[in-house]
């Protein structure tokens, strides 16, 4: 297995974290605007290390085979359901809602999976 270390001119994706699934889908140019067309995804592999500051992740490939992505290439990820399918425990729950955006914003709805865990 390779080691593949991709660094992004924008920001990495938040929800990134060590142990999810990487994959890539080569893009075309149409009209000045990257569009996915008839490609597959190609998984890379797993992702073994992130880092928000350099927008930089390091990813282990399935085997030596896979290739590394195209510049401009769809980057994209999964989560492992086994992992991330359980919903939150704890007595209590704290969620905030941003607007990073200089115009106004606004929710129309809002919701909120709870249950008792504490029993």
């Amino acid at each position: 297995m390779a080691t593949i270390s991709l660094q992004f001119t924008s920001g990495i994706n938040t929800s990134v974290q060590v142990g999810d699934t990487a994959y890539y889908c080569p893009t075309t140019s149409t009209a000045g605007f990257n569009t996915a067309g008839n490609q597959d995804i190609i998984e890379l592999g797993v992702i073994i290390f992130c880092n928000f500051d350099t927008n930089t992740i390091s990813i282990t490939t399935l085997n030596d085979t896979v290739p590394v992505p195209p510049v401009d290439s769809f980057i994209l990820f999964s989560k492992d359901n086994a992992v991330n399918m359980s919903s939150p425990l704890g007595y209590y729950s704290l969620i905030q809602f941003r607007n990073n955006s200089l115009e106004k914003g606004e929710i129309f709805a809002t919701a909120c999976e709870t249950f008792g865990s504490s029993k």
